[in-house]
């Protein structure tokens, strides 16, 4: 069977990137935390322990009552499935005969009681399929959303010696931070990928990136000795369009094979012509020339690197050949970049986090259908337009409806079904009533109790960067509308907060 495509992206469920096996129904004759093991399984003949035949992966025992067993992996980073590995390596007469997967999307850090929360939305991402014992068992996955967790499902009972699962990392800028400071724009967990080498005989190319110094030699990109005039190379593309600032080169471990000399090239493949631009040579700038290298040794390259501007691609030469662990490339986002990478994780969101999110920027429910409808968004500028097409659809039962998913001005207690996120927008939006006196309080109150009682839906006013004063005053002159004037009014201050809000949903 030839090797699917899938399987040149990155390991998510890789122990490299921090991944772990959390929890199991049953792991009596083999540990579960196997499954993820980097190197390949083996089989050892005369080897047993207590409870039985010891087996390189993870195998239950013979289940005498209805049901299956699982396993939760926590991946190492969040991202987009497009394919899995079962492999039942020498298991033949104990391996299961069917085997499905689900997936969710939450916090890395969730306890295994959040998980096995029956109210946590679990999406099957691959149907019950039959499993070949003693072979690697690939499936593509097409399935648009980015997961934290996933759970293999083995039918009945069986062992699986390996699990792998491909795709593209879409980590959460807004929680891993940095994205407005300098970043690691070639590291795994932040999305960048190793997409070819000219070798790498003795260690994986996808190594380079990975987090924290190498372990050993094996943990580093290597290839074979050279013969003739050569040299190596290998190419990444960065974790989003950034300007580098500073380069680390680390030959950890490898002391009579590290290469003599390297030299890094950078490319920016967007606008015309796109990936097409890495096949011609001149779209590659020097930023750091063929400089002397040192066995096991981190080498930082700061002053020595000619200007980049913004870049999205990386190309290291190693002359002629050999070893290095890590390549770091830190650098500054661009602002596009920036809200680029927040649209691909609002694209990526299963539809229930989606829904959430939108109804943290407005309380619409059909305002939050047509948006949801129109995913996935091409760029920021059609995820604006959309958000302003489908407030034009709206009638004045929407504008109500969204009124009523805000407090009061001047309120701390959050409207009924306000979730976390719009609580916090609201807190930061309404700044300008914090340090307000009692007589302002009061006087805001009156008003707010005045203004319902006219009009009969709260007073609504876009309070991002508006003092108390200001909103009274404004709350004042609007008193004086009548209703069919006052609902447009509101419903236009309605546009300015969902406009802000989803700006902030997208910005990192």
């Amino acid at each position: 069977m030839s090797t699917p495509h899938f399987t040149d992206l990155m390991d998510l469920a890789s122990l490299r990137l921090r991944a772990a096996v959390i929890a199991a129904s049953d792991d009596f004759f083999a540990e579960k935390e196997n499954l993820l093991k980097p190197a390949e399984a083996v089989f050892l003949p005369h080897e047993y322990t207590d409870r039985g035949k010891w087996m390189d992966g993870w195998e239950s025992r013979r289940k005498r009552v209805e049901g299956f067993d699982w396993a939760i992996v926590r991946l190492g980073v969040p991202g987009v499935i497009r394919g899995v590995v079962v492999d039942t390596a020498f298991f033949r007469g104990n391996y299961p005969s069917h085997c499905s997967m689900e997936a969710c999307a939450a916090r890395t850090d969730a306890r295994i009681e959040e998980l096995t929360d029956p109210s946590l939305e679990w999406i099957e991402i691959l149907p019950r399929s039959p499993l070949n014992g003693d072979a690697k068992n690939p499936f593509f996955i097409e399935v648009p959303f980015a997961f934290s967790h996933v759970r293999l499902n083995i039918f009945p009972d069986g062992g699986v010696a390996r699990l792998r699962v491909f795709g593209e990392a879409v980590p959460d800028w807004r929680r891993t931070g940095h994205a407005r400071g300098e970043v690691d724009l070639a590291a795994a967990e932040n999305g960048a990928h190793v997409l070819t080498c000219s070798d790498m005989f003795f260690g994986e190319r996808r190594n380079l990136i990975m987090p924290d110094r190498a372990l050993n030699m094996g943990d580093g990109w290597e290839t074979r000795r050279s013969r003739g005039p050569h040299h190596d190379w290998t190419l990444v593309k960065l974790a989003a369009r950034g300007t580098l600032s500073r380069l680390v080169i680390d030959t950890h471990h490898f002391k009579g094979n590290y290469p003599d000399t390297c030299r890094v090239l950078v490319c920016d493949a967007t606008g015309e012509g796109g990936e097409a631009r890495l096949d011609d040579a001149a779209a590659w700038r020097e930023v750091l020339p063929r400089t002397k290298l040192q066995a096991d040794t981190r080498h930082w390259f700061e002053d020595q690197l000619a200007p980049s501007g913004e870049v999205t691609h990386l190309k290291m030469e190693v002359h002629p050949d050999g070893g290095v662990s890590r390549l770091r490339a830190f650098g500054t986002l661009s602002p596009e970049a920036r809200l680029g990478l927040g649209l691909a994780r609002f694209n990526t969101l299963t539809p229930t986090a989606q829904e959430s999110d939108l109804r943290s920027c407005c309380g619409s429910t059909r305002w939050n259908e047509w948006m949801r409808d129109g995913s996935p968004y091409a760029s920021v500028a059609a995820l604006r337009a959309a958000a302003d097409a489908a407030w034009s659809r709206t009638s004045s039962d929407d504008w109500h409806e969204a009124f009523r998913a805000h407090p009061r001005i001047g309120e701390k207690k959050a409207a009924a079904g306000q979730g976390a996120t719009a609580q916090a927008w609201s807190s930061a939006e309404q700044a300008g009533t914090h340090d307000a006196t009692a007589a302002m309080r009061a006087e805001l109150a009156a008003i707010n109790e005045a203004y319902e009682a006219r009009f009969g839906f709260i007073y609504i006013v876009c309070a991002t960067g508006r003092t108390l004063d200001e909103m009274l005053s404004i709350a004042r002159a609007r008193m004086t509308n009548d209703p069919a004037t006052e609902l447009r009014i509101a419903a236009a201050e309605q546009h300015r907060i969902t406009r802000l809000r989803l700006e902030k949903l997208i910005e990192p």
